[in-house]
């Protein structure tokens, strides 16, 4: 599971930049290529609510299986010769639709394939892996394609959905589904209603968007911050790195430790998302400001002390849904703080931007943990 997580990560983002670069040949319009990324991040909205039911109806394995096929036969479409770019941008789309439903699957299946306490850890494992890849892949990706062009890496990608549905279909046990008899559309309302009508369901679901929402903000004002204080803006790369690795660091260190002492340093790890976004009103250099960013990755393996509660708190019928819609919410609330945080930056300073969404995100992040860790 974990390495056919590895190996479509790879092929994905290095698609990713390879279909900007890719369109912005084709077309000289850096809106069209930037929408690459768009296309990638928007279906997550509507792939994990109406669709959602999808990851309890079927056997996670099928379904897994089955959401690398389609992502796998999308890639393969986009090599055909002189395929316009609206058609590319809509096998994207495509594709981004199934990807929330893939990671809903995976994780009710780790539900079953794991037992309880190592549940936590094996999803911190797939975030990290996620971040690796990501800090890697977009570093790698315009090297990779200056020297075998974008196509070929369009065509790895294909080969590495096809190679992680065979690493599941073929090294992963079978699972029984769990839901319903519904169909998709009711059965994914149904799992929206069940996600929050149980309110500490609901609250812990929503402590899981709202801390990484609020510290995504300087992701978004990376660049505008590092021009702001002088450097150059090809530096606004190390605040990115910054918080990828911070991310791995935490979720890898804090894996190693008991559930109880995970449990107990929820709060503490949670402060640490939002704070060093506050200390961005002195304006500090961009090492400083990677340094902090490090720090506010780190604590995003308060996820470890959450999951736990939360698969206590979901019916085993609706696993599938709720992670989906989880993992689904998070990327949409994210991209909508990125492109708040834009506008934001368009009014004040990016330093001060960046360290209002830190006091928010403290207030409002420490509001929702009182009443979901009671």
């Amino acid at each position: 599971m974990f390495a056919a997580h590895a190996v479509s990560m790879a092929g994905t983002v290095a698609a990713q930049v390879a279909l900007s670069i890719l369109v912005f040949e084709r077309t000289g319009s850096p809106l069209l290529s930037a929408l690459v990324l768009v296309c990638s991040f928007l279906p997550f909205a509507l792939g994990g609510t109406v669709f959602s039911s999808v990851a309890d109806r079927f056997p996670a394995r099928s379904v897994l299986v089955g959401c690398d096929l389609v992502s796998a036969a999308c890639i393969a479409a986009m090599l055909v010769p002189g395929l316009p770019v609206a058609a590319l941008l809509g096998l994207l789309l495509i594709a981004g639709l199934v990807a929330p439903i893939f990671a809903g699957a995976r994780s009710a299946s780790l539900a079953h394939l794991l037992p309880a306490e190592l549940f936590p850890a094996g999803r911190s494992l797939l975030r990290a892996i996620s971040q690796v890849t990501v800090l890697t892949g977009f570093a790698l990706g315009a090297v990779a394609v200056a020297a075998v062009g974008a196509h070929w890496l369009l065509a790895l990608d294909v080969v590495t959905f096809v190679l992680s549905a065979a690493l599941i279909r073929f090294g992963t046990p079978w699972t029984p589904a769990t839901g319903t008899t519904q169909n998709t559309l009711q059965a994914s309302l149904e799992g929206l209603r069940h996600l929050f009508r149980t309110q500490r369901l609901r609250r812990l679901i929503l402590l899981t968007w709202a801390a990484p929402a609020f510290s995504a903000v300087p992701d978004g004002l990376a660049v505008a911050y590092v021009v702001r204080s002088g450097a150059p803006a090809t530096t606004a790369g190390a605040l990115f790195t910054g918080y990828a690795a911070g991310t791995v660091i935490g979720e890898l260190v804090v894996a190693r430790l008991s559930p109880a002492t995970r449990r107990r340093l929820v709060v503490p790890l949670l402060l640490a998302t939002q704070l060093p976004a506050i200390a961005f009103v002195l304006t500090p250099s961009v090492p400083w400001a990677a340094v902090l960013l490090v720090v506010a990755g780190s604590g995003h393996a308060f996820n470890q002390g959450i999951d736990p509660l939360i698969l206590d708190a979901a019916a085993p019928a609706y696993r599938g849904r709720l992670f989906t819609v989880q993992t689904s919410g998070l990327m949409t609330v994210q991209g909508l703080a990125i492109a708040l945080a834009g506008v934001v930056g368009t009014v004040l300073r990016p330093d001060l931007a960046i360290a209002l969404a830190g006091l928010l995100g403290l207030a409002v992040t420490l509001v929702l943990a009182r009443k979901a860790l009671r």
